[in-house]
């Protein structure tokens, strides 16, 4: 389909991927080039030394001004942006491909700063009508271990420089064990259409977490928590909430569409299934069968081979990590962050379920202190409108780019499709509740078809009532993977744990701060937790969150834009009922 796509008269294509190491642009550059699409221009982060930017850009490289501002708008970049805007023009015109990387390796499934001002230039280029179209073609990279990737739990991208790179390529070619890497192309579609549609615009301009979940978390109306702080900053201009729009909708297309790694499948059963002691006929079973359950999913793999094989390669793979990740024992910290970053594609394959799953979680904690513990959790009855409820809470809590979610549904139709993956995965049977069963809707709401879940109301017709019976589900577990649904449950926890520590983290950090010392300080904190996962990539997450909640305000300063704690959330009680809302989800 990319083939066809680039014979296209007059149509340029430009490539927008995921990455994790910086030898992804000359892997795609080669790969386009031996299929004879032709050698791309590659866009370079700034995080180079001068010689070797000099390099690059001698081989097709194209970076940004050096002197533009890290913001969504390029109105203050002058004449280097003026020229590096005709500069892309002129590529487009010529039917060079184009690859713009959409994310930063040490802070993944996160659009970055970058990646909007490159968008927004591939925007403007087809609103004056350089060209008269554009395909854009969703690119996913998956690696066993992504050669010069992050190593150190939370660390900052280090500059790049000739030399870096000269000693990466002696240790790879000195290392025994090397890993696989594979290019993952999604369904190319047309950039004009897209913009005429502008599908995601919508979403993105609708409620938001501030309006939707904090009345929930404070006990309060919507009219009683009224403004939190400042007024929430807009998304700005309709060329910068499609550039929003745009870089979201291809970075779920991208991790979607990577392929799914052994060593990703090992970590994952070695950080949430077996943490303790496990043997390896026993981590053999569980690799299969977690492979069968993402093959039934329609998920690629990219491996094959026998599977003593495959596991054993993917244990010598782990092997280098600080703190040996073995299954011999319990990870540390640090390995147990390495071990999350390599299983972060096991988490947005079955992400849906996941949230699925620390709903039921949720449930039962609240039901089983009322009715005790009973002879089999396949024995409760779990209500539709509550779990359905608990999802969207979830939902409304973490950003749509870490769950490989489109961004173009609201989190109401995403509740829906989640309870369908768990009915489909065979975690839940479907059932009619009757009044002396087991159940948990101990806060009866009511749930009408076409109508939003964000609008839940407590009040009820009797008489509807009685005449449409609850829709009622009973648990249910694959027989061939007992534990799955804990398993589901687990691959969520150093997200949520991150977010819990991040709350703990507010009463002690001084206020105002600016964002970059937040962050810094946020993951020393994280990594003084024993059990904790310092990464960066999940610490801007939990950030971004807290922004749209308005648990954190920007404040304008004099030595510039600094992070504020909002007023509600300055009392010890509010923080206490935030970290409580996230610790539902968490308990074990």
């Amino acid at each position: 389909m990319v083939l066809r796509a680039a014979r296209t008269p007059e149509v340029p294509l430009v490539f927008l991927c995921s990455h994790q190491s910086p030898l992804d642009g000359p892997l795609l550059s080669f790969v386009l080039l031996s299929q004879g699409i032709g050698l791309p221009r590659v866009t370079v982060g700034a995080g180079t030394s001068p010689c070797l930017r000099s390099l690059l850009q001698r081989l097709g490289g194209i970076f940004l001004p050096s002197g533009a501002a890290p913001t969504r708008s390029d109105v203050d970049e002058g004449l280097p942006g003026a020229v590096l805007d005709a500069y892309v023009q002129e590529v487009l015109r010529s039917r060079q491909p184009l690859v713009l990387f959409l994310e930063e390796p040490s802070a993944s499934l996160r659009l970055a700063a970058p990646a909007r001002r490159w968008l927004l230039r591939l925007l403007r280029a087809l609103r004056d009508g350089a060209v008269p179209d554009v395909l854009v073609v969703p690119v996913g990279i998956a690696y066993d271990v992504a050669p010069g990737g992050v190593e150190q739990a939370g660390a900052p991208p280090q500059p790049l420089g000739i030399g870096s790179c000269l000693r990466a390529a002696f240790r790879a070619l000195r290392c025994r064990h090397r890993g696989c890497a594979q290019l993952d192309f999604s369904q190319p579609f047309s950039l004009r259409e897209f913009v005429d549609n502008n599908l995601v615009g919508p979403v993105l301009t609708g409620n938001h977490a501030e309006q939707l979940l904090l009345p929930t978390i404070l006990g309060r109306s919507p009219l009683d928590v009224g403004s939190v702080g400042t007024p929430r900053p807009s998304l700005g201009t309709e060329e910068e909430i499609l550039v929003t729009a745009l870089g979201l909708h291809a970075l779920s297309d991208s991790s979607a569409c990577s392929a799914v790694t052994a060593v990703g499948i090992t970590a994952a059963l070695l950080l949430h299934r077996h943490r303790e002691l496990v043997l390896l006929p026993r981590l053999m079973w569980d690799f299969s069968e977690l492979l069968e359950q993402l093959l039934l999913r329609g998920r690629a793999v990219g491996f094959s081979g026998q599977l003593r094989a495959l596991v054993q390669h993917s244990l010598r793979l782990l092997q280098p990590c600080p703190g040996p990740p073995s299954p011999l024992g319990p990870p540390k910290a640090p390995a147990r962050a390495r071990l999350g970053r390599l299983a972060v594609g096991i988490r947005y394959h079955l992400a849906g379920e996941a949230v699925g799953a620390c709903a039921i979680r949720a449930l039962l904690l609240e039901l089983l202190p009322v009715l005790g513990p009973p002879s089999s959790l396949t024995r409760i009855v779990l209500s539709r409108d509550e779990l359905l409820h608990k999802i969207l809470q979830l939902l409304q809590l973490l950003p749509p780019a870490l769950l490989g979610l489109q961004p173009c549904q609201p989190p109401d139709c995403h509740s829906l499709d989640i309870l369908d993956k768990l009915i489909l995965g065979g975690l839940l049977e479907e059932e009619v509740a009757e009044s002396e069963r087991r159940g948990c809707d101990a806060v009866p709401r009511r749930f009408c078809q076409g109508h939003s879940l964000g609008f839940f109301t407590d009040d009820s017709d009797s008489d509807s009532e009685q005449r449409l019976p609850k829709q009622c589900y009973k648990l249910r577990e694959p027989r061939d993977f007992p534990g799955f649904l804990l398993f589901l449950c687990r691959l969520l926890s150093p997200v949520l744990r991150t977010y819990g520590r991040a709350v703990q983290f507010l009463q002690r950090a001084p206020w105002p701060q600016p964002e970059e010392d937040y962050v810094e300080a946020l993951l020393e904190f994280l990594a003084e937790d024993d059990d904790g996962y310092p990464d960066r990539s999940l610490a801007l997450s939990s950030l971004q969150s807290f922004k749209d909640m308005g648990v954190l305000e920007e404040l304008q300063t004099p030595t510039g834009r600094a992070l504020q704690l909002s007023q509600p959330f300055q009392s010890a009680s509010s923080r206490e009922k935030l970290a409580a809302f996230i610790h539902q989800f968490t308990q074990l």
